[in-house]
């Protein structure tokens, strides 16, 4: 079953990625990279200023929990095992590439997240705020139907796709274990990670917050710092390191004659699935943020794509290839990231990624059902009754249980080709909306430049206040 479903996904992914998401999600980018001026690097000193302020209303959610539930789905098993997989099938080159879709993509976070907090909307019990690519979608274009599909589509790709793969990567971590089985291993990792999600989840989104502020920067932190003692220990490697990323990058006669299997087209698709940049998943965090500029949260959730790719990403990539172990297809996912620190840390280096996998694959988990919690409030109207949602996140955690059993080819394709979907809908969505982001990002400016507090009001951007909900 699961090799005549792969069969039937593999061309349709072939297709949406070249040529339609090459030309989508490098054009969009570089056009919104040019119209803002290079926001992603102009104003990266602006954005860790407004990272660290409090938010407008105290208890309400603040730019940084906004920007660590974002990470949390961003940064997760895909920045082990999505960029040890690019390289094992790729080649040295799709570290590149993904440099080249985080930096252009930085400028698409900011523009979708910003126009998520334009037109967000206000909780009449609570006082909170919610919103995402649906919301902007409907208000903007008048299009509940093209919401609804998008919202739909986004559950499928996080609950269902992204949360399989996220268990099934775990799972391989462990075989590189004498205990490891492969006929009971599986079901046991699976069925304690659906068991664990499940406690957590159906705690309700106020801990999903808590929890991930917590213990992303920590993960991270300690990640980060192991790879960049492996990189000074192997120093004189790493001129070698560069000069086989930049070979591979450039041999476009290697990339045209294979396009699906190439350099590039596992850069943009692991960069892509990494960073998420683009593909209305973080708007949705981005929307319940209290600010006082809609433009704050564009910015922060533009420099969740910096650190997920180009501190994350780029660590799990040099902590490989300084090691001298040789990526191949045989190595492709978990095993080569622990046989490469195995060279550094011995037998504890296999652990080490192993309790990394956990951290980084269970908040991953976290972080994408609070966006389909998100995104069924919008299906519904309104949060469903509290037996649907028990309901639907017991199934949710029996996916998680079904991902950690599937073959790898299976869960990457599905990933691939869900996630494919929602960036077909948000990033024209973001080109055709993204005049009302500028004019935002030209409105903060003024203000900064004039020694302001920029603060938000929509007749500024040439609309008024019947078009929105929450600024009016």
């Amino acid at each position: 079953m699961s090799e005549m479903i792969t069969g039937f996904l593999s061309p349709i992914s072939d297709f949406l990625y070249y040529p339609v998401l090459i030309i989508l999600l490098l054009g969009i980018g570089l056009y919104f990279t040019f119209r803002t001026k290079f926001v992603q690097l102009s104003n990266f000193k602006e954005a860790v200023h407004v990272v660290m302020e409090a938010p407008e209303e105290e208890g309400s959610v603040s730019s940084f929990q906004a920007l660590m539930i974002s990470t949390a789905s961003r940064v997760g098993t895909g920045n082990i095992v999505g960029v040890a997989t690019a390289i094992c099938l790729g080649g040295y080159g799709a570290v590149f590439w993904m440099w080249i879709v985080a930096l252009i993509g930085g400028a698409s976070a900011f523009i979708e997240s910003t126009l998520a907090q334009i037109y967000k909307r206000r909780d009449t019990f609570s006082g909170e705020s919610y919103g995402g690519p649906s919301y902007y979608i409907e208000s903007a274009l008048h299009s509940r139907t093209l919401g609804i599909i998008f919202s739909i589509f986004l559950i499928l790709t996080y609950a269902v796709g992204f949360n399989m793969l996220a268990a099934f990567n775990l799972r391989d971590s462990f075989q590189v274990y004498d205990f490891y089985d492969p006929q009971w291993t599986p079901i046991l990792v699976g069925a304690g990670l659906a068991l664990v999600t499940a406690y957590c989840v159906l705690g309700g989104g106020k801990r999903i917050i808590q929890f991930t502020s917590f213990l992303v920067p920590f993960m991270g932190m300690i990640y980060v710092a192991v790879a960049v003692l492996m990189i000074i220990l192997n120093l004189n490697y790493m001129p070698t390191v560069f000069k086989l990323v930049f070979q591979d990058a450039f041999n476009f006669k290697a990339i045209f004659s294979g396009i699906a299997g190439s350099s590039m087209m596992y850069g943009i698709k692991r960069g892509l699935f990494s960073n998420e940049a683009g593909i209305g998943s973080a708007p949705n965090a981005a929307a319940a943020a209290h600010v006082s500029h809609p433009v704050k949260q564009g910015l922060v959730q533009m420099m969740s794509v910096f650190i997920d790719t180009l501190v994350i990403c780029s660590a799990t990539a040099f902590m490989c290839l300084s090691s001298g172990v040789t990526p191949s297809p045989e190595l492709s996912g978990a095993p080569y990231v622990q046989a490469a620190l195995s060279t550094f840390l011995g037998g504890y280096g296999n652990l080490f990624i192993t309790i990394s996998l956990m951290l980084f694959g269970f908040t991953t988990l976290i972080g994408n059902l609070y966006y389909v919690d998100n995104n069924l409030a919008y299906i519904f109207g309104k949060m469903p009754r509290a037996s649907f949602m028990i309901a639907f996140r017991l199934v949710a955690a029996g996916v998680i249980f079904l991902g950690a059993i599937q073959q790898a080819d299976l869960v990457w394709l599905m990933a691939d080709v869900m996630m494919a979907l929602m960036a077909l809908i948000n990033l024209p969505s973001i080109l055709i909306l993204g005049k009302t982001a500028l004019a935002a990002l030209s409105d903060y400016s003024k203000q900064r430049k004039a020694g302001q507090k920029p603060v938000f009001y929509a007749k500024n951007i040439g609309l008024d206040d019947s078009q929105l909900d929450y600024w009016k």
